[in-house]
């Protein structure tokens, strides 16, 4: 037999084994294999054995989780290398640590050599810092309006016990924390229940940049973070989050252990994660807030910092918020100079004596100044590496445009972000590993390119990959209807009277159980005030309660609507009659003063391409997709998407956005679209 020959019959028996394996889990829990997840599972094992990066679609209700773990595990069972997951969610990822991989293991153990370990790996800021806890940071309550980059508000406040405790929410909560993580075995965030405000954790969490590091902490042994990095270095399967995924690709630190393999969940994500990930915003606030720091903590000379701000501030003084096409103006880019100089002189004099003790407030406002020197370097280098910057400020809703206007009056901040992530994903992530991309809408129709090209996969030098669409177990033509209500107006400011009356027209067919997909905050909070007297119904609307409990008396209670926004419009998993109808007031696209999507669509049209059918129109396809795939969550689900926006059926980018879209049965008339309502609110009287 020739080596290609044993070559293949050893990844023939790979697969009939991870089929076995997957056939025994299924069983196992009670469920029934499916062609779609055997396909998937085939696929990803094969792609592992071959090196080739994958791209695979699984409608909802595939069981994608399950098809790709096993494969994971098998390969990691025989490699010396951890497998990773990544996801974009807190949701999935604490879907897949606390529920599909528990029971998953649980059936096939038996069949395997050995116990497979799993690891959860997050950024440091998601851990109670042990140091920080016995006072190894200092005490550093911000002036009233002073901010720094990423939010970060690192004081510890010191309570005085004689006093009876504290008496503020913020010194409840953080007693509270104190009190847990004398207990907690991990001091991850996400075991914390209820949960804690965003500034409490501040007072117990460091930033990786903030942390003394393993060298230096006397607690370094201890360490909450380090340890889960260390389980996940010995595991088997590592589960962490896109953002992580895009500090390893783009800054090659060692937060994740040495991988060969990755699934990459929830893949329609990736793009904007990861530049979310490495996107900076530089204030005066947060020079201010570093000068303040220096002074304090290392007790250096800071006129030069302030001086600088200073500088900086009269320079943005009057210039108007949006897109810098050309980066910053020559002024603005002598003032970040200067500011740079500052900084590097700064950090200079604050080293302190490398025998000394640690400093946790020394730690601490080095961390600060080395943050701004990056942005300062990043904005001067801004368009020799092709990064996009511009300017924002505050906003407030602007009733004229039917969103929010940045308020000019108050101070500028400086965003910059890459024009693309396409190369470095490809240099980061694809060069040396294995990829598997998967999601229920990664394809526009049958083709994967818009998608993958974002991610750096199409082009001169880009790796091969196959892309592979494994259906869905739902019958969408008999399931669903996808109704446009093409007899609307063109979508203008804010909701218009008609499509207020159409919307009022489907709840009432429908008896209620309604998801109700806005494209802005605003324009659900205004629907739901319109409709709530005119609907005998009950109309919950994001922001009434936590995500968590509007979602749960939605499904709890099968007439109740929900109005909301984006998070709804991935995040809502409501199978049964609860939700038979989704209505999206809009097509999702970009906010067309959006700086990065302009400058993107920029850049494709300059190299000769479509930028709005490239940029715009895939975001709103990926986004439009997601929102109508809330309707059907399983093989018993029943409804109507209703799209109030009549351009999808009258304007010629229309065929791509519906081909993104699960194949419901489509119409443009009203009376069959609420006729089937109707059908569906009888069927349940």
């Amino acid at each position: 037999m020739t080596d290609r020959a044993v070559d293949h019959a050893a990844a023939t028996a790979g697969e009939e084994f991870v089929i076995e394996l997957l056939d025994r889990a299924v069983a196992g829990m009670g469920g029934q294999s499916r062609s779609g997840q055997h396909e998937m599972a085939r696929q990803v094992a094969r792609a592992i054995e071959t090196g080739d990066h994958l791209l695979v679609q699984a409608g909802t209700g595939t069981g994608k989780s399950l098809a790709y773990l096993i494969p994971l595990i098998a390969h990691a069972l025989e490699s010396d290398k951890p497998t990773l997951v990544s996801t974009a969610t807190l949701a999935l990822q604490t879907q897949i640590v606390g529920r599909d991989l528990p029971r998953l293991l649980k059936t096939i153990t038996p069949a395997l050599e050995r116990p497979v370990k799993v690891a959860l790996v997050k950024g440091r800021s998601n851990y109670v810092c042990r140091h920080k806890l016995e006072g190894g940071f200092p005490s550093e309550e911000p002036s009233e309006g002073q901010l720094f980059s990423l939010g970060e508000d690192t004081s510890v406040p010191h309570f005085a016990a004689a006093m009876g405790g504290p008496s503020s929410q913020l010194g409840k909560e953080v007693v509270r924390l104190r009190e847990w993580a004398e207990k907690t075995a991990t001091g991850d965030r996400d075991e914390l229940l209820p949960g804690v405000t965003d500034r409490a954790w501040r007072q117990v969490s460091v930033t990786s940049m903030e942390c003394l590091g393993a060298q230096k902490c006397p607690l370094a042994a201890e360490c909450f973070s380090e340890l889960a990095r260390h389980d996940a270095a010995e595991a088997d399967v590592v589960v962490t989050n896109h953002a992580m995924l895009a500090v390893s690709a783009f800054e090659g630190l060692a937060v994740l252990p040495e991988y060969d393999v990755v699934v990459v969940d929830e893949a329609h994500e990736l793009q904007d994660r990861v530049t979310g990930a490495v996107s900076g915003q530089l204030s005066v606030a947060m020079v201010h807030a570093a000068s303040s720091g220096a002074r304090k903590h290392t007790g250096i000379t800071v006129d030069a910092l302030n001086n600088a701000a200073a500088n900086l501030e009269l320079a943005l003084a009057g210039a108007p918020s949006g897109l810098l096409p050309n980066g910053l103006n020559d002024e603005q880019l002598d003032c970040v100079d200067q500011l740079r100089e500052a900084c590097r002189a700064a950090l200079s004099d604050s080293k302190g004596d490398s025998n000394s003790t640690p400093d946790g407030g020394r730690q601490l406002a080095r961390s600060r100044l080395l943050v701004i020197l990056e942005l300062c370097e990043r904005l001067i280098a801004a368009r020799e590496n092709r990064e996009v910057v511009w300017l924002s400020r505050n906003s407030s809703f602007d009733p004229q445009q039917g969103y929010s206007a940045p308020d000019e009056s108050s101070p500028a901040l400086i965003n910059i972000a890459p024009l693309s992530v396409a190369g470095r994903l490809r240099e980061g992530l694809f060069a040396g590993h294995t990829v598997v991309l998967t999601s229920a809408t990664l394809a526009i129709g049958s083709a994967f390119e818009p998608a993958a090209g974002g991610l750096g996969l199409v082009g001169e030098g880009a790796p091969s990959w196959t892309g592979v669409d494994v259906g869905s177990p739902f019958d969408y033509p008999k399931q669903g209807i996808l109704y446009v209500a093409s007899h609307l107006p063109k979508p203008g400011r804010g909701t218009s009277p008609e499509a207020l009356d159409e919307l009022e027209g489907l709840i009432r067919a429908s008896g209620g159980g309604a998801l109700c997909l806005f494209s802005s905050r605003r324009a659900a909070e205004d629907a739901a005030e319109a409709l709530r007297p005119r609907l005998d119904v009950s109309v919950l609307c994001q922001g009434d309660s936590t995500m968590t409990a509007l979602v749960k008396q939605f499904a709890d209670e099968p007439d109740t609507c929900l109005f909301g926004t984006m998070s709804l419009w991935q995040g809502v998993d409501v199978p049964g009659g609860s939700c038979r109808l989704v209505v999206i007031d809009r097509i999702p696209f970009p906010r067309p003063d959006d700086p990065l999507m302009t400058a993107r669509s920029r850049a494709v049209a300059q190299a000769g391409g479509n930028g709005f059918m490239s940029v715009s129109a895939m975001h709103a396809a990926i986004r439009l997709a997601q929102g109508a795939g809330r309707l059907i969550r399983s093989t018993d689900d029943k409804g109507v998407v209703a799209v109030l926006d009549s351009r999808l059926s009258t304007e010629r980018y229309g065929g791509f956005l519906r081909a993104a879209l699960p194949p419901f049965w489509p119409t443009t008339d009203r009376k069959i679209a609420v006729a089937a309502l109707e059908r569906l609110a009888r069927a349940r009287s």
